[in-house]
């Protein structure tokens, strides 16, 4: 539900983009008073977050091949062509080859306990990994695919992905002359001022907030299938009803979240953990949830189920599971270890992702 409040922004910068709102030479306060505007306005709050929803419902009640699958052949190959196309355009901009030589210089002085737990913590949640995405598509795959291999291939891709929006990200903010940073501000706040400042700003940033809206909606699409699927399955409810009925309580649940950006004050500024509303949410199913979500499922394969059961279901496709001492050895111990790492480590320090 609170995924939906800033997925629905990338929606609202697109549009922004699409009409010109982003003026010439725009300083760092216009922009940042342009985001407050977006945020906190509440029709366009809950506006954005509801239509974001609404898209998502459309494409997830068609099912797996009527929808998901539909959606993702086309969407998948635009995203990547888009971030190839943006990447090239990133570092072909004046002073870009420092933003380049910012991403890929290694500094070992900044790797610290911190920055490997916090790197564990971002591969949770990039890989979806806790939040039952994994399982619930593993599970549409045919009897003889091969889940090693598609394995591998997920992390490849995302790696990948990763890679080349960094590539898109620091190679313009270095041509512009910005500090790298990250977060909503950065997204929403700096990058404005740079498209606008750069030769094609205008259509560079269309691509951009529309990739980022492509990318948005491909993580909802996913989220919101876990819970449909369960309502499917377990409670035989047809799909479009389980859709509807699943998608309108994220909808009134991220209402709170959408409002908690300055336009409710006791949403924007409540005891939430030290931050608004929005922020807890993040905290509690961003972080918490998905990290305890992460340990227990490899203490469910790793001890109740057993590897020795994990591996016959992943062999019985007909394909060996390569390195599987390695592999029964990492569920077993290492995973769960590192992973209960991480959660101490946000909990301590609340450097949260």
């Amino acid at each position: 539900a609170f995924y939906s409040v800033v997925a629905g922004w990338t929606v609202g910068y697109l549009w922004k983009a699409l009409t010109g709102s982003f003026a010439v030479e725009m300083t760092g306060e216009q922009s940042a008073a342009l985001f407050g505007e977006l945020i906190g306005s509440p029709v366009q709050a809950i506006a954005l977050s509801g239509l974001f929803l609404l898209l998502t419902i459309f494409v997830v009640r068609g099912g797996i091949s009527g929808g998901i699958e539909r959606v993702t052949t086309v969407l998948m190959p635009v995203l990547l062509v888009l971030l190839v196309v943006l990447a090239i355009r990133s570092v072909t901009l004046p002073g870009a080859l420092e933003g380049v030589e910012y991403l890929f210089k290694p500094d070992f002085s900044k790797i610290s306990a911190g920055v490997v737990l916090n790197a564990l913590g971002q591969a949770l949640f990039s890989l979806s990994l806790g939040m039952g995405a994994m399982i619930t598509y593993g599970s549409y795959f045919p009897d003889k695919e091969n889940l090693a291999s598609s394995g591998a291939t997920v992390a490849l891709f995302d790696t990948g992905i990763a890679l080349l929006a960094g590539i898109i990200m620091f190679p313009a903010l270095f041509a512009a002359g910005v500090e790298p940073g990250a977060g909503p501000g950065l997204v929403f706040v700096v990058l404005p001022t740079i498209f606008e400042a750069m030769p094609a700003g205008t259509l560079f940033a269309i691509a951009f907030y529309f990739l980022l809206a492509i990318a948005a909606l491909t993580s909802t699409i996913s989220l919101l299938e876990v819970v449909v699927s369960y309502f499917v399955d377990e409670k035989k409810w047809p799909r479009k009803r389980a859709a509807w009925f699943v998608g309108a309580v994220c909808f009134v649940l991220a209402v709170p979240s959408a409002l908690s950006q300055g336009a409710v004050d006791w949403l924007s500024s409540g005891p939430w953990l030290g931050g608004t509303f929005l922020d807890m949410q993040n905290i509690i199913f961003g972080n918490y949830s998905l990290s305890i979500g992460a340990f227990m499922l490899c203490l469910f394969v790793g001890w109740k189920w057993g590897t020795t059961n994990a591996l016959g279901s992943l062999e019985a496709s007909g394909h060996a599971m390569p390195l599987k001492g390695a592999w029964s050895f990492l569920i077993r111990y290492l995973c769960p270890l590192a992973i209960m790492a991480t959660l101490i480590y946000i909990i301590v320090t609340g450097n949260y992702l």
